[in-house]
């Protein structure tokens, strides 16, 4: 049965055909692996971790079917969930690894191949493009720019490490001017996490679940708060940024963080003799700033409505990843458990769809 009023998952992925082949192509992180017994999906190794030659290849990374790449699997999901629009970004790790000379021919094919997947199901998916983040920032620039004739792309999917040293780094100031003249989103996801020697000794016995539930949001936490710090919002004041997963631990920080700041003497002077960020972090917060709800807790999303504003918040799966475990199960747990968060919280109806809709221009499918 159709929802009242339009749901959009503002946060879910896809690897299309062309990025597997991309894979498919490589011997090192990240890499696809093929098992030798084709009954079994092959295996998508994108995390140093991932690549332990003590594992036999059946146990290593994560098996990746066709819920991954397939656009009609996706389709599938988003109707056995009643979600009527899905903004659909590449999973990392995006390009960040390839080569300068290889990075913008492959974003041009990736964010073409959106495009086009985009057109075959008009209202229902969207999506954002990715960058050539190894490639001259004046590349980068460029492919920007040419974003803007691709009417399905709402925006632009960007790792934590920019041009391969944070984002804030000088080498980034075009790229910024060039996202906030065209007033193009970014959303910012990580992949990188923590050093693995935080996990500790121990950490293979507990599979993904530090780097995914604590080195992620750290991982957000630090990126964006090193934008804050350099000033990037100070110099490009109209810059709009998406956090992923509800901003990592900046609801919880922000406070903390901002206390840093006033009561730090080490800041160097800027070029107008001021020291430290000039705009406070909740002004930022407040004008810059939006947050997807992948949280699975209606606290925690409650206390990303009460940092950003309700109208700032807005309902994501981050399918497919997080699948049952189950066989056989379609409706996924992760995704009953966000909807579950976001139900007892103010501003409901526009965490769901209504923000997303305004925020991205977007025509939603009236008939499903």
């Amino acid at each position: 049965m159709a929802s009242q009023f339009p749901i959009v998952d503002i946060h879910t992925h896809i690897y299309p055909p062309s990025y597997l082949s991309l894979l498919r192509s490589r011997t090192t992180v990240p890499y696809l692996l093929d098992l030798p017994d084709k009954t079994h999906p092959p295996r998508l190794i994108i995390l140093p971790s991932d690549d332990d030659p003590s594992l036999p290849p059946e146990s290593r990374g994560r098996p990746i079917d066709a819920s991954y790449s397939s656009i009609t699997q996706k389709l599938h999901f988003i109707n056995i969930h009643n979600i009527t629009t899905s903004i659909i970004s590449l999973a990392n790790p995006w390009l960040d690894f390839l080569p300068p000379s290889e990075g913008p021919q492959w974003a041009r094919t990736i964010n073409d191949e959106l495009e086009t997947l985009c057109q075959e199901t008009p209202g229902r998916i969207y999506a954002f493009a990715t960058l050539p983040l190894s490639a001259p920032p004046a590349t980068i620039v460029t492919e920007i720019h040419r974003l803007q004739h691709l009417p399905h792309i709402k925006g632009i999917i960007l790792g934590t490490t920019g041009l391969g040293t944070g984002l804030d780094d000088d080498a980034l100031e075009s790229v910024w001017a060039a996202l906030e003249e065209t007033r193009t989103l970014i959303f910012l996801h990580p992949h990188y996490g923590l050093p693995s020697s935080v996990y500790g000794a121990r950490a293979h016995e507990y599979g993904h679940v530090l780097p995914l539930a604590l080195g992620f949001p750290m991982e957000t936490t630090i990126a964006f708060t090193r934008m804050f710090l350099s000033g990037v919002f100070d110099r490009f004041p109209r810059l709009r940024i998406l956090i992923a997963h509800a901003g990592g631990t900046v609801p919880y920080l922000s406070g903390r963080i901002e206390s840093c700041v006033q009561h730090e003497r080490q800041f160097p002077p800027s070029s107008t003799g001021h020291r430290g960020p000039e705009r406070d972090l909740r002004t930022v917060l407040r004008e810059n700033v939006w947050l997807d709800a992948v949280v699975y807790s209606e606290t925690s999303v409650k206390a990303a409505v009460e940092l950003v504003g309700e109208k700032k918040v807005m309902f994501g799966t981050d399918h497919p990843f997080f699948p049952p475990l189950e066989d056989g199960a379609e409706k996924l747990m992760s995704v009953e458990t966000n909807l579950e968060a976001v139900s007892g919280c103010e501003g409901k109806v526009g965490i769901l769809g209504g923000n997303a809709v305004e925020l991205l221009g977007l025509k939603p499918a009236v008939d499903r």
